[in-house]
């Protein structure tokens, strides 16, 4: 059984992650900053992870979990040796691959549990980041409450998937491999506490897995305000619009932002793109960087250091976030954040986000390249615009949106959940 812990003790947290990459998606770097923030408050956090495993800051251990790393690169999708095979979970995790389905959530949920119930007594409290998993609800049987955070339901991205399939085969390859949200529904379903990041989250989390309204809980995120903001120093590059986007994944909106830059060049030929990301060799994005004759001015870069896209950001005229749903988005707040003026959507909580439009954001609908290229136009063309927006956008984000903030709240959620157990 944990051990008692009062209104004011410092507590100790093990803070599951199944899938820690700090380059590429949001999960690694929510562990990172929100772990660091818990122990710079007192707490003792231990992240338990699997590959790819999460970078930390010092002070904060991991405890790896290691999975067969079935989708590392450079050979995505392989079939281990017969000697990497250690016990039943793994033979989960390959059978699940071979069929087309994504097994890890499962697969570490089981992982996680049997570590938990080995070491019950070193921990007051178990706070999972979006696995999701069966095993999680054997949790609460070893005398530990639970916490979780849910970004936003995986469900939106199989939604969209789904419609973006051109053919019977994707779509039945797109539903098999979001299998495992049949299971995360489930479990959301049984779970105390949720914790997630918007008001637009709250909504599909009770909407698409039907968690009682009373159990989800808004804690915002943020920007790492020590490293992201304003550095005179950082000259800005004309024409230069910055992007974090994933090319692959339609929900990021980066083929509608490619379209756009078209329609920008033909008024300012010198506006270029920097995609933080990884450059398609197929797909709709690369057909369009070559139909729209911009390969020379879209520039993809990937697994640069904080500092760097931070330089990268403030460097820039314009950033933009095109996509067509987000659970929060940090890009959005980091690019506020650094004092770069910012190009968003509406679509999901980024307007929780950005702000109103004309204030701390140009606004624009999901999915509209036209309005895309309008609002980046008159960024670009309007250098007075460009410094009343970043100045209040930066303002916003420091008094809402950082890493400290949401430790806080979400530290506050750990006490009660301590609470109801008790009670």
């Amino acid at each position: 059984m944990a051990a008692d812990a009062g209104e004011d003790r410092p507590l100790r947290v093990a803070l599951l992650s199944y899938k820690g990459n700090p380059f590429c998606g949001g999960q690694g770097v929510y562990v990172r900053h929100l772990s660091r923030e818990l122990a710079r408050l007192g707490h003792r956090v231990e992240v338990i992870g699997a590959q790819p495993y999460p970078v930390l800051d010092e002070g904060v251990p991991l405890t790896e979990l290691p999975s067969l790393d079935l989708y590392r690169e450079p050979d995505p999708f392989r079939t281990p040796a017969r000697g990497e095979y250690r016990d039943w979970i793994d033979v989960l995790e390959v059978a699940t691959m071979w069929t087309g389905g994504f097994p890890e959530p499962l697969t570490f949920s089981l992982r996680a549990r049997r570590e938990l119930a080995a070491r019950r007594d070193a921990f007051d409290i178990v706070h999972d980041n979006q696995t999701l998993g069966y095993g999680l609800l054997g949790v609460p049987r070893l005398g530990l409450p639970l916490v979780t955070t849910v970004h936003h339901p995986v469900t939106v991205d199989r939604r969209v998937e789904l419609a973006a399939a051109g053919t019977r085969k994707r779509r039945w390859s797109v539903r098999r491999w979001y299998g495992f949200t049949r299971m995360q529904k489930r479990v959301a379903r049984r779970l105390p506490t949720v914790l997630t990041v918007s008001g637009a989250s709250r909504r599909e989390i009770i909407e698409d897995f039907a968690v009682p309204p009373g159990r989800v809980h808004v804690v915002p995120i943020g920007a790492d305000t020590r490293v992201f903001h304003p550095d005179p120093a950082v000259p800005r590059v004309p024409g230069r619009i910055v992007t974090t986007s994933s090319a692959d994944v339609p929900l990021k909106g980066l083929i509608h932002l490619v379209e756009a830059l078209a329609k920008v060049r033909t008024e300012h030929p010198g506006a270029h793109l920097v995609v933080v990301g990884t450059r398609p060799a197929a797909g709709p994005v690369a057909d369009a960087l070559e139909r729209f004759g911009l390969r020379g001015a879209v520039e993809f870069v990937k697994g640069i250091s904080d500092a760097d896209l931070a330089d990268l950001v403030r460097g820039a005229q314009v950033a933009c976030v095109p996509s067509l749903y987000e659970g929060f988005c940090l890009p959005a707040a980091e690019a506020m954040a650094a004092g770069t003026a910012l190009v968003a959507t509406t679509g999901g909580a980024i307007p929780e986000v950005a702000g109103p439009d004309g204030e701390t954001c140009l606004a624009v609908p999901p999915g509209d390249a036209g309005a895309l290229a309008g609002a980046l136009g008159r960024l670009l063309a309007d250098d007075a615009l460009r410094t009343r927006i970043a100045a209040a956008g930066r303002a916003r984000v420091l008094a809402r949106f950082t890493w400290e903030q949401a430790a806080r709240a979400t530290a506050d959620h750990y006490r009660a959940a301590l609470a109801a157990r008790r009670g």
